[in-house]
């Protein structure tokens, strides 16, 4: 079996809530398997899915609760610095919450970072040696 990611699911407070800063803030669209219950935006071969806090925790039988940091952050990747201050303007515009600013990075980059309505962590990122393919999925090798 070859492993592959394919769906990160977010548990999120209020399903609605969250799901219309995904639609708004990135102008990404529910797919047709998403419903009330949860929803799914197809990212170029990886699906991010977002799913009530409490059923998502119960699924996994863990607590629900969540304080601080949880370790794990999602990263939007672009093609240049320009695209990054564009699209963290526009995220923070329509709800995002700033954690850091745009910037130079110590890798040789530039980044920032964002919240969701719920907490998560977003990185946008930029590296003048990052490519993608037609698709627009980082390549990686």
């Amino acid at each position: 079996m070859k492993p592959r990611l394919n769906i990160v699911t977010l548990g999120v407070k209020n399903l609605k809530k969250t799901s219309k800063f995904y639609q708004n803030a990135l102008e990404w669209k529910p797919t047709k398997d998403s419903d009330d219950k949860i929803v799914f935006f197809a990212q170029g071969g990886i699906v991010l899915g977002l799913y009530p806090l409490d059923e998502l925790a119960k699924d996994a039988e863990v607590s629900p609760e969540r304080y601080g940091f949880s370790g794990v952050t999602c990263a939007i990747n672009l093609d240049s610095k320009e695209a990054v201050d564009k699209l963290y303007h526009s995220i923070i515009a329509k709800g995002g919450k700033s954690l850091v600013e745009p910037r130079e990075t110590f890798w040789g980059g530039y980044d920032c970072y964002f919240a969701d309505p719920d907490g998560h962590t977003w990185e946008i990122a930029w590296a003048p040696f990052w490519k993608f393919d037609k698709q627009g999925s980082l390549i990686m090798e």
